[in-house]
């Protein structure tokens, strides 16, 4: 099906061909004859194409034809793209564009001599038009025609973007009786004290296995018995980290992080957790990820879906069957389809007939085929073209499933929907798509239609909605603003089910590559010509970047989307018709613009290197869109953007280096997103009043308003910006407020009352305008951040706005209250509330005594409010963050019923005085998962000899515990974390007086396999007395030591290694269950016994005292050793079989590698630098035998010393 969507390229052609630029600028002086040809030619073939396409199955030589127009039509929609770019470069250069750039950026614009254009230009355009002309005849010898459309009858629905859910309650209603009984399985399982179990829903494609399983997920039952839910889309590719990381809602890289993180997550948990749409059938792959899995507390369940009677034998556990899915009565489907078919009237009876049941025969119990057939038939409009559908269509059934139907409405689709939908075939199956940057895809490959009058944007939207309808886009959602990015306003978000994906592939054939994990090199060099290249793995290495120099240049979209990744940069130079491009952090960006002149959309985004953009960016007149969000040291745009003409989305939020905006903004009339405006006083900058005519949408920041007058402000005209609606308005720090000129900035600064969501910082009125403090006005405000206004004595009443879900006051140093009285006082819809140095906020409400509620409050965050004294009621809340001088909240925490929900507190006392309280000897039920303590000194004895602190034996749940700047943590506190059973990761930085082990007569270190036994990941830093590690459990799978100068030994000393007594190493074989499928070797006969056998992962940096490593660590798969001048072995190491990773930095006086290199079977990554002492002969014989399957390598400057020293 590759070849089969032409027609919206001739159509494309078509609109190019007539273009008004080209009669313009005259650019096609001298090919007026060829130009003629293709504007009679183009539409006679357009009349014709889509019966063609439809005729490809059955008709000789019509395949070829297709073929060798889609290769024309692609290189003829080049060419009128070069027109089009010299058409935008004469136009610049009226505007004077030419004598500001001086020679050597002139000299980069491609053939800019007329002659020499219209010469190479008329050459490559005879060339096209010979081409059709042939092509035309042989489409009348073929004896094409285009066939007249089936008259009207009666109209059954006038169609129109809205999308309709109606299906979720057909579907709930009709499996309501299987949900019950699955329910009942998993919880009375669970409820016996049953190990893990594994329950597999088995049925064919589009059956609505993915649907059943949500109503499970989401039934009450379910929510209310277990204390962790998950879901996680597996799809083809059975990757465990890409699973683990999607649990854990991370994105982790490291194979041996994710699956501790996995552990950690569901550690001392009932979990419940959906794998949706499982593939595998390699039982080691399901091994691994059930051995982590395992880690969860009995009655724990997992409800997988599945195609395959195969992958449900291998993964079910404590279940005798699986549940095969049933296909969907016909009661219920014909309902799915007359909501699809039938939306806004139904049709006549009598002229039906039959046909609704004939339809819903074809469909085979699927709702999937349902809701695409009912989706294809509202938009026919007579019998004619429904019966003519009916003849087309196959049944569904086991063997084909639901594909011939969905193929069907795929070809059902207009030109322009066949061309955006299959273009979704480069992002990979069960990707979450942003609505926002596909639009701006399809915008930069011309695929949005545009007719006179119209927005691309909003019929962009129109083509999503319509393609939602229709049922190719599915699982539409707003997704949550990233703070650390910048964001201000949510984003839409969706995925397209797996089938359907199927069908863009197909359509697409080897047009997209996709990679999601390390390239084969074979088979990355071998691939085909590629128009569109996806990538978010982690590393781009040598491969990707011999593929690119290898691939031809009609490579159009290059999408980097790993904002991890490292690696050289991409090779672009012969790519000069790319029309997408997103890249990664790279300190040089490999952009050459005079190769990049079809560029439509570039993301550079979260570069911490760039400091500014190449001066000629600005001969890219066709770039619609640039994202620079979060480039921190970006310290000026191009000066000449206003050239850009056609740049309609600007993304700046983030580039807090920014000192101004280049001048005369006001001239890029299409611009409609501009997210981070910064004010400046200085000459040659742009003012705030050129944003008058600018149609700006969508989130915006204005900042350092000092600088700006009340009359520019009047004049940025924000009231008239309906499109607006998140809003945030910054004046810098120290700025004094001068006759009220803040408040009159600010009230010229009114928006438009569709605003979501508003933030004021270091506003230096004393009072705020009327605008912000009404209710009318403000009526759909969802989001309030006030931070900084230090000198405002008035403020508005906050309970007042309905619909705010998130409020954040910060730095309000006249702020007492957030109500006048409790009587009315609510915040029906608060989510999220953070209160941050308030220093005279003492009361919920003005009123003492009365209380405020917060009934869906769940994040809580109250930082350095000293006169605040009590919590808020609020009976949701999950996640509180304290931080203050005196233990009051926190001690108020720890004693409140909010104990019995939280699960994660983090607080911070700086008191280093506070002792501990005997109210802290409560026990009331806990269960807190995660905690965080800063200072908090009257949580720890400060001497051995005092007693535990009785706080310590209510964390019996706790899986997460971080200990920072705790002054009275002298000795390992083996008392206080007896009940830490559960403990998975626990954190230790600057402790400046920590020590090491108990040293008080009378005490014995209890036995490692009994001490913090589920203990996995170890962490200690800037602990500068610290001479010896704790205690280590077995079960120790991660340990990170940094900044402790006076560490000597890691696992005891060499004198207590000597006996194998030393250790209970049964015990410690029980912690190594997740190893148990990777080939570890068997123990050498050494008195010098592992102390750690499920060690993976072993990082040391800065600790100078350390010579040695006296232990064999077989399981160890990464080391990381760092600035350790005193090391001088690691020979007791091992021969290490199972490395993947070695790092050795700055080590001047370590000897040789550790073990023998030539076990080094599994190592993907090394770098050694600056250890002159090294041997690293025995290397090179083996790293050349290995090249290929290496990821990185440099040992360049091993041999060298350290220049910095």
């Amino acid at each position: 099906m590759a070849e089969y969507a032409v027609g919206p390229l001739i159509s494309m052609l078509k609109d190019k061909v007539s273009s008004y630029l080209l009669q313009r600028y005259k650019v096609m002086d001298g090919m007026e004859e060829q130009r003629e040809i293709l504007e009679r030619k183009l539409p006679a073939i357009l009349n014709i194409i889509e019966d063609v396409e439809e005729e490809v199955a059955y008709r000789s030589g019509v395949s070829a034809w297709l073929k060798a127009l889609k290769k024309v039509a692609c290189k003829a929609n080049d060419v009128f793209d070069e027109f089009k770019y010299e058409a935008l470069r004469r136009g610049a250069k009226e505007k004077g564009h030419y004598k500001k750039l001086g020679f050597d950026i002139v000299s980069l614009f491609p053939a800019h001599n007329p002659i020499v254009f219209r010469y190479r230009m008329g050459k490559k355009l005879c060339r096209i038009v010979r081409i059709i002309e042939v092509l035309v005849e042989e489409m009348n010898t073929l004896g094409f025609k285009h066939l007249q459309p089936a008259p009207p009858s009666k109209q059954w629905r006038i169609t129109d973007s809205v999308i309709i859910d109606s299906e979720e309650d057909i579907v709930s209603r009709s499996r309501d009786e299987e949900k019950k009984k699955i329910v009942s399985i998993l919880i009375g399982q669970a409820s016996d004290g049953s190990d893990l179990i594994v329950l597999p829903i088995v049925g064919m494609g589009g059956l609505g296995k993915t649907t059943f399983a949500q109503l499970v997920y989401n039934d009450p039952a379910i929510k209310e018995y277990f204390q962790l839910r998950r879901w996680c889309c597996v799809s083809d590719d059975f990757e465990v980290v890409k699973i683990a990381n999607s649990i854990c809602e991370t994105n982790e890289n490291d194979r041996d992080k994710a699956l501790q993180n996995l552990q950690n997550e569901v550690s001392g948990k009932r979990y419940f957790i959906v794998l949706d749409d499982v593939w595998n059938e390699d039982a080691d792959k399901w091994k691994k990820l059930r051995t982590c899995l395992k880690h969860g507390c009995k009655g724990s369940a997992v409800l997988m879906t599945t195609r395959k009677e195969k992958v449900a034998e291998i993964m079910k556990m404590c279940i005798d069957d699986s549940h095969d899915l049933g296909k969907l009565p016909k009661v219920f489907l014909k309902e799915i389809f007359e909501s699809r078919a039938f939306f806004s009237q139904k049709p006549n009876a009598a002229e039906l007939g039959d046909t609704v049941e004939k339809i819903l025969d074809r469909c085979g119990g699927s709702p999937l085929a349902a809701k695409a057939f009912g989706s294809m038939l509202s938009t026919k409009t007579s019998m004619k073209e429904w019966m003519n559908i009916l003849t087309r269509s196959n049944s569904c059934d086991a063997k084909k499933e639901v594909l011939p139907i969905l193929k069907l409405s795929y070809e059902d689709l207009p030109s322009h929907l066949k061309q955006c939908f299959a273009f979704c075939a480069v992002f990979p199956k069960d990707y979450e798509i942003d609505l926002e940057i596909l639009i701006q895809l399809w915008m930069a490959h011309d695929f949005i239609p545009l007719k006179e009058g119209d927005n691309l944007e909003k019929v962009g939207r129109e083509i999503f909605n319509e393609l939602t309808w229709r049922s190719f886009f599915q699982d539409v959602k707003r997704s949550h603003p990233k703070e650390k990015q910048s964001e201000l306003r949510s984003r839409t978000v969706c995925k397209i089910h797996d089938l359907m994906h199927d069908i863009a592939l197909s359509v697409m054939g080897k047009s997209c590559l996709t990679i999601v994990d390390r390239p084969d090199q074979k088979e990355l060099l071998s691939a085909g010509a590629t128009h569109h290249l996806f990538s978010s793995y982690h590393f781009t290495g040598t491969h990707s970047h011999d593929y690119l120099k290898k691939q031809s240049p009609a490579l159009r979209t290059i999408l980097y989307t790993n904002d991890k990744a490292f690696g050289p940069a991409p090779y672009l130079s012969k790519h000069s018709h790319l029309r997408a491009l997103q890249l990664f952090k790279l300190r040089k960006l490999p952009l050459r613009p005079k190769h990049l002149q079809h560029l439509r959309y570039l993301d550079l985004s979260n570069n911490e290197f760039i400091k500014e953009l190449p001066k000629e960016i600005s001969i890219m007149y066709n770039l619609q869109t640039l994202k620079l969000s979060n480039c921190e040291k970006l310290g000026q745009l191009p000066k000449d953007m206003k050239y850009m003409t056609n740049l309609r989305h600007l993304y700046t939020n983030g580039c807090t280096s920014l000192k101004c905006m280049p001048p005369d903004l006001w001239q890029l009339t299409s611009l409609q997103t501009l997210t981070y405006f910064v004010a400046s006083s200085s000459p040659g900058c742009c003012t705030i009043s050129e944003l008058r005519d600018l149609n700006l949408g969508g989130e915006l920041e204005l900042s350092c308003l000092e600088y700006v007058t009340e009359e520019h402000a009047k004049e940025s005209s924000l009231g008239n910006k309906e499109k607006l609606t998140h809003l945030s308005l910054v004046w810098g720090d120290d700025c004094i407020d001068e006759l009220d000129q803040h408040r009159n900035v600010l009230d010229a600064l009114k928006p438009h009352a569709a605003l979501e969501f508003l933030g004021i910082c270091s506003y230096g009125g004393t009072t705020f305008p009327t605008w912000v403090k009404s209710l009318i006005f403000l009526q759909h405000l969802t989001g309030l951040h006030l931070d900084g206004c230090t000198m405002c004595k008035e403020f508005p009443q906050f309970d007042q706005f309905k619909a705010l879900e998130v409020l954040v006051l910060k730095r309000l140093n006249k702020l007492q209250s957030l109500c006048s009285n409790s009587s009315s006082a609510a915040f029906p819809a608060l989510k999220d509330l953070r209160l941050a140095n308030l220093e005279l906020f003492e009361r919920w409400v003005a009123t003492e005594g009365e209380k405020l509620k917060f009934p869906l409050l769940e994040n809580l965050r109250i930082e350095n409010c000293p006169k605040l004294t009590t919590l808020p009621e609020a009976p949701k809340v999950k996640v509180v963050r304290l931080e203050e001088d005196k233990a009051q909240l926190s001690l108020s925490i720890l004693v409140s019923r909010y104990m019995s929900c939280l699960s994660e507190l983090f607080v911070i006392v700086r008191d280093t005085e506070a002792a501990p309280t005997p109210k802290l000897d409560r026990d009331p039920e806990v269960s807190l998962s995660e905690l965080a303590l800063t200072g908090c000194s009257f949580l720890f004895p400060s001497s051995p000899l005092q007693h535990a602190v009785g706080v310590w034996k209510w964390f019996g749940q706790l899986v997460k515990l971080h200990i920072n700047f705790c002054d009275t943590l002298v000795y390992w506190p083996e008392e206080e974390f007896q009940s830490l059973v559960l403990l998975k990761i626990l954190l230790i930085e600057k402790c400046s007086k920590l020590i090491g082990p108990t040293q008080v007569k009378g005490c014995r270190t209890r036995e490692r396999a009994q001490f913090l036994p589920n203990l996995t990941i170890l962490a200690i830093r800037n602990c500068g007395n610290l001479t010896e590690l704790f205690v280590l459990p077995p079960s120790l799978r991660t340990l990170n030591i940094d900044k402790c100068v006076s560490l000597e030994f890691i696992v005891g000393q060499d004198n207590e290694l000597e006996s194998p007594q030393h250790f209970n190493t049964a015990a410690s074989l029980e912690h190594c269950n997740d190893l148990a499928s990777e080939s570890i070797p068997e123990p050498p006969a050494s008195p010098r016994i592992n102390p750690l056998p499920c060690l993976v992962y072993l990082r040391l940096c800065n600790c100078n005292k350390i010579h040695s490593m006296p232990v064999q660590l077989d399981t160890l798969k990464c080391l990381n050793i760092k600035n350790c001048s005193g090391l001088e072995s690691l020979d007791c190491l091992g021969d290490l079989p199972l490395l993947e990773t070695l790092f050795l930095l700055r080590c001047k006086k370590l000897a040789s590698v550790p073990g023998s290199t030539g076990n080094y079977s599994a190592l993907e990554r090394i770098i050694i630098e600056y250890c002159p002492a090294v041997n690293i002969k025995p290397l090179y014989a083996h790293l050349q035998r290995r090249r290929d399957s290496l990821e990185h390598e440099d040992i360049s400057r091993a041999g060298l010393s350290n220049p910095d020293e």
